[in-house]
C-alpha cells in the first residue's frame, strides 16, 4: 500500500508524459501479482468499490474529529482525501500497513458496514501519503494526471509490446489482469480473449497546420492538399465512438476505449448488425438536423437514461468508416475501398440512427480553404482530410489523416473568479472564471460566461495566482472572488470552438473548449467585450 502510495504521489508531482509513463513502468517491474494489477485497475477508472461511499467516509471523519475544524479544513483544501488524510488522529496501538491487494480483495467481499470499519483501522495503521492513496481508490476519486490510455501505454512499454494489442483485450479482462501480465513478463502466451463487440484502438488525425506553425518538415503544406490524393469530410462537433455489435453483443465505446453503452441503449437497439463502425456520436434535431454539443452533453456520463431523455435527445451515429464486417477485418484495406464497403452498409440498414458521413467534394486547396472557414452549419467545426490509400492503422500515424478546423473565436472578458487546482496545481489558483459585460437597470454587471484552466504558461500561472492573491475581496470555500469592475480588473482574452444556449448556465451561453489565449496586463476591465458580441456569435 506504502508503494501505492509513492506512486500516486510522484504521479502527481510529475508533469512530463514520458516520465509517468516510466513511473509506472517501474511500480509494474518491482510490484508483485496481484497488486500490481489492482493498481492498474484503479488507474484506468475500472476498479469499482461498492461498499465504501464518500458520504460514509465524511461521517467516519466527524466521529474522529471535530466537525467545524473538518469543514473549515476542507473548504480551504477542496480536496476530501487530502483533508482527512491530513486531519486524520490515528489509535495507538494500530495494526499493521495494509499491501494494496489485501484492501481492495477484503473489501469486495464486505457489505458497507463492514467497509466503513474496515477503512477506519487502515487509516490508523498508514502514514499520511497512505491514508491519502486509500482515501482517493476506494473512493474512485483517483485524479493522478494519468489517462486510462496512458496507463495502458505504460502496461505496453513495460512488456514491449504495441498497445493496440493490450486495449484490443483489454474489455475482455477483468483485474487483477494476472493472465495479461503472464504474458507482458513472457511466462505465458497472450490471452485470447473470448470476450464479443471488442474496442479496436482508433487510428488519430494530425492537425493541419499554417505556414508560419508547421515546425516540422514532414508537416503537411496544405497548399499542396488534392483531391486525386485526400477525401475530405466534415469534421462534426460530437464524440468519436466505435460502435461495434458482434453476435447480438453490443457496445460503443469512446476514442479512449471507455465503454458508454448504457448511457445511449437507443442506439445501441439499431446496431442490428455483425460490424464495428467508427463514427461521431450525436443528437438529432427534431428537424433531422445535428442538435449543439451542449444536447448530447446531457446524454454523457449517464450510468442510466429515462425514456423522456431518450425522446428529447435521441442518439445517433454519423459513420465515418467500418472496421469489420461480418468476420472480415476490413483495417488493412484502403480508405477508398473501406468508403465504398461503408456506403453499401449503410444503406443497407433499417434504421434512421446511424447515417453516412458524407464526402465533401473540392477542386483544390484554395476552395477546401474556403469550406474549412465557412462550413454550412455551425455544429460542423472543420473538415478532415483522409489519403485515399489509407489503411486503418492503430494511433497517430503520420502523412494520412489531417484535421482542419475552424479558426476560434476570440473575446475579452473579466476574471471574476478563481480556484485551486489539482495535483502539481495544487498550491497555485488555476482554474479561472471570466464574465463580460452586460446592461441590467442598475447599469452594467458582469455575466460570467466561462471557466479556463490552460493555455497559459507555467510563468504566467505564477502571475495569475500571484494577482489573484493581491485582488480577493470574497472567499468561498476553495473559491476567491477577485476586484472586478469598470475601473479595476484583470482582461482575458478568450479563445473557444463554439458557442450554445444552455439554460443551464447563468448567462444563458456555454462555450465549447474555452481557453486563455492572452492574458492582457494592459487593457482596461471597462473595455472587456459585452454580451451583445457573444449573442452575434450563435448566429456564426
Amino acid at each position: 500500500m506504502q508503494a501505492f502510495a509513492a506512486l500516486l504521489e510522484r504521479l502527481v508531482l510529475t508533469p512530463s508524459r514520458n516520465a509517468k509513463l516510466q513511473l509506472i513502468c517501474d511500480y509494474l517491474r518491482h510490484t508483485s501479482d496481484p497488486s500490481r494489477g489492482w493498481a492498474l485497475a484503479a488507474i484506468t477508472g475500472d476498479l469499482d468499490i461498492p461498499s465504501v461511499k464518500p458520504a460514509a467516509i465524511r461521517e467516519l471523519v466527524v466521529s474522529r474529529v471535530d466537525p467545524i475544524l473538518f469543514n473549515l479544513s476542507y473548504k480551504y483544501v477542496g480536496d476530501l482525501a487530502e483533508t482527512i488524510s491530513l486531519l486524520w488522529p490515528p489509535r495507538p496501538g494500530a495494526n499493521r500497513a495494509p499491501d494494496l491487494a489485501e484492501v481492495i480483495e477484503t473489501l469486495m467481499e464486505s457489505t458497507k458496514a463492514q467497509g466503513v470499519k474496515l477503512v477506519e483501522g487502515w487509516l490508523d495503521a498508514l502514514d499520511s501519503a497512505g491514508r491519502w492513496a486509500l482515501l482517493k481508490f476506494v473512493t474512485g476519486g483517483l485524479r493522478v494526471g494519468v489517462s486510462a490510455r496512458l496507463a495502458r501505454q505504460a502496461a505496453a512499454d513495460f512488456g514491449k509490446v504495441d498497445v493496440a494489442e493490450i486495449e484490443e483485450l483489454w474489455h475482455g479482462m477483468a483485474p487483477p489482469y494476472l493472465g495479461l501480465f503472464a504474458w507482458l513478463e513472457g511466462s505465458a502466451p497472450k490471452p485470447v480473449s473470448s470476450a464479443l463487440a471488442l474496442f479496436r484502438s482508433p487510428m488519430l488525425a494530425h492537425p493541419l497546420l499554417s505556414k508560419a506553425e508547421r515546425l516540422d518538415a514532414h508537416d503537411l503544406n496544405p497548399s499542396l492538399i488534392s483531391p486525386a490524393d485526400f477525401a475530405a469530410e466534415w469534421k462534426w462537433d460530437g464524440v468519436r465512438v466505435q460502435l461495434v455489435s458482434d453476435k447480438s453483443v453490443r457496445r460503443l465505446y469512446t476514442r479512449n476505449g471507455d465503454d458508454i453503452s448504457k448511457a445511449f441503449p437507443d442506439l445501441l437497439e439499431a446496431a442490428d448488425f455483425d460490424a464495428a463502425l467508427d463514427g461521431e456520436l450525436l443528437v438529432r434535431t427534431p428537424e433531422g438536423g445535428v442538435a449543439s454539443f451542449n444536447e448530447l452533453q446531457q446524454r454523457l456520463n449517464r450510468k442510466t437514461v429515462s425514456p423522456k431523455q431518450m425522446i428529447d435527445r435521441p442518439a445517433m451515429l454519423r459513420a465515418y468508416d467500418i472496421l469489420q464486417e461480418g468476420s472480415e477485418d476490413l483495417r488493412p484495406c484502403s480508405f477508398h475501398d473501406r468508403r465504398r464497403r461503408l456506403e453499401r452498409f449503410v444503406v443497407s440498414l433499417d434504421t434512421n440512427r446511424i447515417d453516412l458521413s458524407p464526402l465533401v467534394p473540392f477542386s483544390g486547396a484554395m476552395e477546401l480553404e474556403k469550406l474549412r472557414r465557412s462550413p454550412p452549419t455551425r455544429d460542423i467545426e472543420g473538415v478532415m482530410l483522409k489519403r485515399w490509400d489509407a489503411p486503418y492503422l492503430a494511433g497517430r500515424p503520420a502523412g494520412l489523416w489531417y484535421k482542419w478546423k475552424r479558426d476560434a473565436f476570440l473575446i475579452d472578458a473579466v476574471l471574476m473568479y478563481a480556484q485551486r487546482g489539482h495535483g502539481k496545481r495544487s498550491r497555485f489558483y488555476s482554474d479561472f472564471t471570466f464574465g463580460v459585460w452586460r446592461s441590467t437597470p442598475e447599469g452594467d454587471e458582469l455575466a460570467p460566461v466561462g471557466k479556463a484552466y490552460f493555455g497559459f504558461t507555467d510563468r504566467e500561472l505564477v502571475m495569475l495566482d500571484k494577482y489573484v492573491r493581491d485582488h480577493t475581496i470574497e472567499r468561498f470555500g476553495p473559491v476567491r472572488s477577485v476586484t472586478a469592475n469598470k475601473h479595476q480588473g484583470l482582461v482575458l482574452e478568450v479563445a473557444f470552438e463554439g458557442l450554445q444556449r444552455s439554460p443551464r448556465h447563468k448567462s444563458g451561453l456555454a462555450m465549447r473548449f474555452p481557453r486563455i489565449h492572452r492574458i492582457r496586463w494592459d487593457k482596461p476591465a471597462r473595455d472587456a467585450d459585452r454580451m451583445e458580441a457573444l449573442e452575434s456569435l450563435l448566429a456564426v
